[in-house]
Formats: C-alpha cells, structure tokens, sequence
C-alpha cells in the first residue's frame, strides 16, 4: 500500500483547495455578470423606449438657417454679409426636428441679387414671408414655422466705381538664420477693387491678412485672402505670395566711378580718386548677378562751389534691389574744379 508523507498530504490538500476556491469564484462572477448584463439590456430597452416615445412627440425647435446672396454682379460692393443666419423656430415630431438638426441639416436659402435688387436704390428689404416662403420649399409637409425672428431681411449695397490696385504682403514672414527673402511673387499681381469714388481714391494697395511665417529656408508659397474692408469689394478675394529666398553673404565691387552732379556749364569736377569701392551685404544668387553699373556714386558740385572745403563727400545714390547695409570705403575725397 502507497504511503504519503505529511509534506505530500498537505500539498494535495492546499490543492484540492485551491481548486474547489477557483471553481465557486467562478461561479459567482457568472452569476453576477449575468445578472448585470440582464440590467443592462433591460435599461436599453427602456431608454430606447423613451426615446421613441419622445420623438413621436410634437415639439417645437429654434434653428438657424443660413441665407446666402448669388447672383452678385461683380461691381456690387454689399455693404451687409453676402452669407448670413435668419433664426426661426419650428414645429413636428421630435424626429423629425431631429432630421433637420442633427441630419442632413436644411440647405441654405439662397436669393437671387438680381431678382430682388431691380434699381440701383441701394436697399432691399424683404419681407420674412418671403424667406418662409422660400423655406418651406425644403421642409416636410408637417412642419410649421411657428416664428421667425424679426420682421424682414435687409439688403445693402452700391454699384462701385473699379480700378486695379496691386497686392502687397502684410504680417511677419522669416527664414531660417543666414537666409533672407530675395523676392515675393504675387499671383495675381494686382486685383480690382470697386468701392465709392470717395473711398477709392483712398485705397492704393491691396492688403493680404496678416501672415505668420518663420524657419524656412527654401522658396515658399502660400496661399491667402485679400483683408476685407467695409464697403469694398476685391477680386479675386484669394491670391497666392511666393517668397524667394537665398544665402546671406558679404561682398564687395570694385572701381565704381564717382560722377559729379549738379556741376554748371563750362565747368568739371575731378575727384581723387575717381573711383571708390562699395561693400554690401546681399543673397548668394543676387551676387552673381551684379555689376558697378548698378550702383551709383555722386559728388555734389553744391557742397564745394564756394571753395571753402578741402574734401568732398561721395554718397552713394544707387542701390539695387535685394543690397543692404551698403558702405563706401571712403567717405571723402579730395576734388578740382576745372574749367571746361
């Protein structure tokens, strides 16, 4: 016969034990679970009861509509929104309501400019019987606009006189460090704005809204809307900016000419010496470009007509585009007057 040692009895019991503690465990979350999922479909069945219920009930919703002018001409400058809210209340089964709500919404009401605008008045009040008219095209047979707020929708606007202005950039545009913007490009260059002959004599650029721009080093385009301004019209309203940029680097030319200016007939002014050298901070690329021609250097004959002064100024007149912190290396230089 097997004889069990004490340590092997007591392992078997401690596992006996263990498995007859798992299985009751067990039990008792199959019981509680089934109980909870009991709960649960009972209380989504009642939910969904009640939520039956209240929608076959008729209720009464305020919602907001959006009216949408079309059919503007390009040379009416709408002093109101050309999209804008009328708010109404109406009244069906909450599912319905629901529908319009939460569904596919109700579709804005648009108005034909042309057919309510027949005179050059400048007003258009329409009646809001008007716009329900129009709305309940789009609602379903059962449902009533209890209430619509205020009494009509006003419509202001002029017939402007045009001009083409150009487009400038407006905001904070910076690359990376060591890059600059050697050139902005504008498509289209120039809009037309159509505003009162007292406004548009005013308005000799147009604005784009204000850009926030940094950290780049390669050419960027973006894309951005023309700043509106009350009883102004721009179009296009969109245009695209395309800023260059390039590397930074110091340079220098040589031998740029220093020329005499305002010197009178029959005389000549003689610099010494003739020619300066010009130092100047640009974009790689500009760089290459460049030549002394594009620069300028003036001595004016009006500083030392009287004879007074020993040396003559040299200034430098002529930048070109995309040249910054441009220094002479001289400032002054000695002259003769001569008679030609």
């Amino acid at each position: 016969m097997l004889q069990l040692t004490n340590q092997e009895r007591n392992n078997t019991l401690m596992s006996i034990g263990h498995t007859i503690s798992r299985k009751v465990r067990d039990f008792l979350f199959a019981a509680v679970n089934g109980e909870f999922l009991i709960f649960l479909f009972f209380f989504a069945l009642a939910g969904v009861f009640w939520l039956l219920m209240s929608l076959n009930e008729t209720l009464e919703r305020e919602i907001k509509v959006p009216v949408r002018l079309v059919n503007v001409p390009d040379n009416v400058v709408l002093m109101s929104n050309e999209t804008d809210t009328v708010k109404l209340t109406l009244r069906d089964k909450g599912l319905v309501l629901a529908g319009y709500v939460y569904g596919d919404g109700l579709k804005p009401i648009n108005l034909n400019f042309k057919a309510y605008a027949k005179d050059s008045a400048g007003y258009v009040a329409l009646p809001m019987a008007e716009i329900n008219r129009l709305l309940y095209l789009q609602l379903s047979a059962s449902t009533k606009i209890v209430q619509t707020k205020g009494d009509k929708y006003e419509i202001y606007y002029n017939y402007g006189l045009s001009k083409k202005v150009p487009v400038k950039w407006k905001g904070t545009v910076e690359p990376e460090h060591l890059y600059f913007i050697s050139n902005v490009d504008y498509s289209p260059d120039s809009v037309t704005v159509y505003a009162s002959a007292k406004l548009l004599e005013t308005i000799t650029e147009a604005h784009t809204e204000d850009l926030s721009i940094s950290n780049f080093r390669d050419t960027l385009t973006v894309g951005t809307r023309i700043t509106k301004m009350r009883g102004v019209k721009f179009i296009p309203e969109k245009v695209n900016v395309r800023f260059m940029t390039d590397v930074l680097t110091e340079e220098s030319i040589h031998d740029i000419p220093i020329e005499g200016i305002n010197v009178p007939n029959g005389k000549v002014l003689r610099t010494f010496p003739a020619k300066v050298n010009v130092r100047f901070v640009t974009g790689v690329s500009q760089f290459r470009k460049l030549t002394k021609e594009d620069f300028k250097v003036v001595a004016d004959y009006d500083e030392i007509a009287d004879g007074k002064k020993e040396k003559c100024t040299v200034l430098l007149r002529l930048v070109p585009h995309g040249v910054s912190r441009a220094t002479l290396n001289v400032q002054q230089v000695d002259y003769l007057i001569e008679e030609d």
